[in-house]
């Protein structure tokens, strides 16, 4: 069957199939991250929808929405290669008609970490995330891990207002250097590409050790020897369900983020860790 590209809502009705459907939410510019994520809905579904659409909601006004790669040819070409079903491709104006008011609030969870240096990113990613899920209506959902704090959220909000959607979260997935795939990465100039390799390597001197002030610790020495070409934004250590920091007491799985700038290119990256294993 080929492709079908969806515009609006009418579209998404015409193109539905009996079975189950699963939703890959997507900006575009897509990836090899992109890639897995498809792989893992195609595992789980008899069809599967990618959406790639630029969501304005969730960039602040001095962020990168007006340069965000947006490359729709080549991205209908890995979902063709992937063997999706249906692209949803709305406009602006689809998604959001004059006169909006209602959106979805992320609460405190979405004011931390993340949150804290983006102010209103999350209350902008969980009002698209739901309109997809009203439009497309899927059964599950895939996410990448890489984003953790946005995986978290989502699976938040589908607990407390009832949305009947499995949320699955794919691995993150990383170039051989460790670098973790973004549609971002493009910006990076081969400087600045070696300067935010830091950033896999904090991660994993980090969760090399067991206590929460040694991860900290091992973390932030890595991030120090990269010099004043990163400018880090946030490490944290916290509770992978509330994205609170731990304590030096905690016990069991948590996330380990961070998020820093090089040159003009703003990256994250997340592992988790086993904290005062037994």
């Amino acid at each position: 069957m080929d492709l079908i590209v969806a515009r609006n809502r009418a579209d998404l009705v015409a193109a539905r199939r009996e079975g189950t459907v699963a939703l890959v939410p997507t900006m575009g510019a897509l990836h090899e991250g992109h890639r897995s994520l498809i792989r893992q809905a195609r595992v789980r579904s008899d069809q599967v929808v990618v959406s790639v659409f630029v969501n304005p909601l969730q960039f602040g006004p001095n962020e990168d929405f007006s340069r965000y790669p947006r490359t729709f040819d080549d991205d209908l070409d890995v979902c063709r290669a992937e063997g999706v079903d249906v692209v949803f491709h709305p406009s602006v104006e689809d998604m959001y008609p004059p006169g909006r008011q209602v959106g979805v609030s992320a609460g405190e969870m979405g004011r931390v970490v993340e949150g804290a240096s983006r102010p209103g990113h999350f209350d902008g990613m969980l009002t698209v995330v739901l309109k997809l899920f009203n439009l497309v209506r899927p059964d599950l959902a895939v996410f990448g891990q890489k984003d953790a704090q946005q995986l978290a959220l989502i699976r938040r909000m589908v607990a407390d207002l009832d949305v009947p959607v499995e949320v699955l979260g794919g691995p993150t997935v990383r170039e051989p250097d460790g670098l973790a795939l973004s549609s971002r990465n493009r910006y990076l100039s081969d400087d600045d590409r070696k300067v935010a390799l830091a950033l896999s390597r904090a991660l994993r001197a980090g969760a090399a050790q067991l206590t929460p002030d040694k991860i900290r610790t091992a973390a932030h020495e890595v991030l120090a020897q990269a010099g004043p070409k990163l400018e880090l934004d946030y490490l944290a250590l916290v509770d992978p369900a509330t994205f609170t920091e731990v304590n030096e007491a905690y016990h069991g799985m948590a996330v380990l983020a961070v998020a820093a700038r090089v040159g003009s290119t703003r990256l994250i990256d997340n592992v988790t860790v086993t904290l005062n294993p037994a």
